[in-house]
């Protein structure tokens, strides 16, 4: 009977005695190995290539990404036949395809983030530098991802939006066309002329600078308020946010200034104070008591 040390001994040459053994199949496998990586990144950099010339290179990052890490995959499965001939790739396959509904269900919003991701590239319901409404979210798109679709809010901040979201999800997209429509009301009172206060409106409007000449801004009377006549003014400016708010805050500034210089008045709410004389029972006298109320 062999001493336990013995035996150790002899596992241990075994052990050499294999490696040195597989020294040829490994060398042989890294270099296969090595050059599917290579191929990965030379497929990789073609495929970015040729979507970034025709303006797609989102797409292009997002497929050339894919298929240099699937071509590594299956490199690491060759490398793993090479060096033990013993395994075939249907093996590996299929000892990965044990795991495979805990991986599925581990990666399912991963994988449907990507997925969403390719087709929003694909499709192109926006662009990087295009303002969108998502949910409470608006702000500058500044890139898709794999996982998530970047935004700009106009305050500064960031926020990740996962693309499932945008792509099964209703969203609003800014600046899709060119122009875009504001509109702002106001209350006219009720004796003044609305037909010369119509005018007045639309000539300042007109002049506000960004606002576009066509389509031409519009005025009209849109319904009876408490204690005015709503006009709804409506103009058109570029539909980039800032382009809309500084021509939304000097339109209202010019409408204003135009109808003082007119002389005609805007509407404020009035308020009544009315006050009843009451006879005080227990002291016979007389005593006012207000009492509020408002009226149009």
């Amino acid at each position: 009977m062999e001493h336990p040390e013995q035996l150790t001994d002899h596992k241990l040459q075994s052990m050499a005695e294999g490696f040195f053994w597989l020294l040829p199949n490994i060398g042989i496998g890294l270099l296969v190995l090595l050059g599917f990586i290579l191929g990965g990144y030379a497929a990789s950099r073609t495929v970015r290539f040729a979507f970034g010339r025709r303006g797609r290179a989102e797409l292009g990052d997002l497929l050339g990404a894919f298929l240099r890490w699937g071509l590594i995959f299956v490199g690491a499965l060759v490398f793993c036949t090479v060096v033990f001939p013993s395994v075939k790739p249907s093996d590996l396959l299929a000892t990965l395809g044990v795991g495979s509904v805990a991986v599925g269900l581990a990666f399912r919003d991963i994988l449907q983030n990507w997925l969403s991701g390719l087709l929003i590239l694909y499709s192109r319901p926006f662009r990087a530098g295009d303002q969108i409404v998502s949910g409470a979210h608006e702000g500058t798109v500044e890139r898709v991802e794999a996982r998530a679709t970047l935004l700009k809010t106009y305050d500064g901040q960031r926020v990740l939006i996962p693309n499932s979201n945008l792509y099964t999800r209703s969203i609003i997209v800014r600046t899709h066309f060119p122009v875009r429509r504001t509109a702002v009301v106001v209350g006219i009172r009720h004796d003044a002329d609305l037909a010369a206060a119509r005018e007045v409106v639309l000539s300042a409007v007109r002049e506000v600078e960004g606002v576009v000449a066509d389509p031409a801004p519009d005025a009209m009377a849109w319904e009876f308020g408490d204690s005015a006549v709503v006009m709804r003014v409506r103009w058109w400016t570029k539909s980039r946010r800032n382009e809309v708010v500084a021509a939304r805050g000097r339109a209202v500034a010019a409408i204003r200034h135009a109808l003082a210089e007119a002389k005609i008045d805007l509407a404020f709410p009035i308020r009544d104070l009315r006050v009843h004389e009451m006879h005080d029972e227990d002291t016979g006298n007389d005593a006012l008591f207000p009492a509020p109320s408002a009226r149009g």
